[in-house]
């Protein structure tokens, strides 16, 4: 016993005698302070101009000492936050930042900057402010993605390839379609980005710790000053909520998800056996020791990168998956580097899809080759025996099934049939005398042919792929300019807000 006691005084002294003890800082508050750090810092600073003048606003704050702590905090907000290190006698960043200014004004007017508000609300906002940046971000590199892609249906509208279902030819399709289907997905994870960014865009500051102040606050002002769209109205909801972190994280997922599923066809569609597109030469590696390789690393590096993605931002769901309903900072400060990292991983799968497929090469020669091989034309002669010839739909399918199956067995193409086999199967399928000219069949195996007539809305017809594709240029070009009006909108408020500043410092 006296040995263990010892052992203990001893692991004690090393750790310290009070909070926080050595292993508590090395493992827990020099990781969490160098986040923050690196992604909290001017987002704190925004968040203490706006808060000390609605103070001075509402005259809960003198004129004098205003200036004097925004003097103070632009001062700091001088300073070069990788510069910043842990200090054990502050907490966090929020305690150290708070002790810089008061070395400049002293403790207590520094203190009273803090005056109707908390760390809780606080947080949250410079959580929002940052996140709200990266989310712009993501949607902008989304967006040249989708312009790049648009830009390649629209050279490959005629571009005729096999469409799959089961890893299997199905039926001809165009590239143009098939790229417009990528388009439109991500279309869809823009839409919820976009969502999001309008979730997160709201502002918590003025709730406090969780209850709001006694004091006679404007929360309107700080929220106008800040450039966010409204206000997390109810105070317990805008310390305890953290859906707008979750709904941040599945609209990321969503999309990594759904880039993945395209990426790996890319991966394919460039084997050497496949061959059905080059990825351009700065975008791929040769093997060290075997020349002949052209490795599409931008690819490969691609999928990996969207499945981590994924999974960091899977990660932040499951970290906030039965928190507490409340004041839960310590869980989002742990979280927040998941969901930094899953959308700066998204960023970088971004750009480099949007440099492959800018300088992607097809080989369209094989692709329609191919497109005629297999019997993938088929699903048109049955629907042209019904269409034309009058047969039932399902006499017409057992028709064409011989037909594929016999085609197969014995090594051909559709192509390559005469009419009167043709009319031979369909006596053995189903008794029926069927009658073909070979212009008829010629036609029916034309996978071109199947394509044209598919002019159903959505369909591959080139004209309706052509119709596609104008509406969502024209969509593209709606959303770039909501994000430039949103970039402008936020910049327009930091303007406004730093005019503020400077007129009250006297450095206008």
């Amino acid at each position: 016993m006296e040995r263990e006691r010892q052992n203990r005084e001893e692991w004690l002294r090393s750790e310290g005698t009070a909070f926080p003890g050595k292993t508590y800082v090395e493992c827990l508050l020099k990781p969490l302070f160098n986040d923050q750090r690196d992604t909290l810092f001017h987002a704190m600073i925004q968040v203490h101009r706006a808060h000390v003048l609605m103070l001075y606003d509402r005259r809960i704050l003198k004129r004098s000492e205003a200036a004097r702590i925004l003097r103070a905090v632009e001062e700091v907000a001088r300073t070069d936050p990788r510069k910043l290190q842990y200090d054990p006698r502050y907490e966090d960043l929020f305690f150290l930042i708070e002790a810089k200014i008061a070395e400049r004004i002293g403790e207590e007017l520094a203190g009273n900057m803090h005056i109707a508000r908390s760390r809780n609300d606080m947080g949250v906002a410079m959580y929002r402010i940052a996140l709200r940046e990266r989310i712009l971000s993501l949607i902008e590199k989304t967006l040249s993605l989708r312009e790049a892609l648009l830009e390649t249906v629209g050279q490959h509208l005629e571009t005729v390839m096999p469409a799959y279902t089961h890893t299997q030819p199905a039926q001809p399709t165009t590239l143009g379609h098939y790229l417009l289907a990528v388009q439109d997905g991500l279309a869809r994870d823009t839409a919820r980005l976009k969502n999001a960014f309008h979730q997160v865009n709201r502002s918590p500051l003025g709730s406090a710790a969780i209850t709001t102040t006694g004091f006679d606050i404007c929360r309107d002002a700080v929220k106008e000053a800040l450039g966010f769209d409204d206000l997390v109205e109810n105070s317990y909801d805008a310390v305890a909520g953290a859906d707008y972190l979750g709904e941040t994280a599945t609209a990321v997922a969503l999309m990594m998800t759904n880039l993945g599923r395209w990426i790996q066809d890319l991966l394919l569609f460039c084997t050497r056996e496949f061959q059905a597109v080059r990825v351009a030469d700065p975008y791929v590696q040769i093997s060290s020791i075997m020349p002949q390789k052209r490795n599409p690393v931008s690819v490969e590096h691609s999928r990996s990168l969207s499945s981590s993605a994924a999974a960091d931002a899977l990660a932040v769901l499951t970290m906030i998956h039965n928190t507490p309903f409340g004041d839960v900072v310590d869980t989002e400060d742990d979280l927040q580097p998941h969901l930094h990292r899953a959308i700066d991983k998204s960023r970088r799968v971004l750009e480099l899809m949007t440099a492959v497929i800018r300088t992607l090469e097809v080989n369209r020669e094989l692709l329609g080759r191919r497109a005629r091989e297999g019997a993938i034309t088929i699903t048109e002669w049955a629907d042209t025996m019904v269409r034309e010839k009058g047969l039932p739909l399902r006499t017409a399918h057992r028709i064409a099934a011989r037909i594929a199956r016999s085609a197969w067995r014995e090594n051909r193409e559709l192509h390559e049939l005469t009419p009167e086999e043709v009319r031979q199967k369909a006596l053995e399928a189903a008794g029926v005398d069927l009658r073909f000219t070979d212009e008829e069949l010629a036609r029916l195996s034309d996978p071109l042919h199947f394509i044209r007539v598919r002019k159903c809305r959505g369909g591959p017809n080139p004209e309706e792929t052509r119709r596609m594709l104008g509406e969502r240029r024209q969509r593209l070009i709606r959303e770039q300019r909501w994000l430039k009006d949103t970039l402008n909108r936020l910049e327009r408020a930091q303007v406004r807000l730093m005019g503020r500043v400077g007129e009250l410092t006297g450095k206008s």
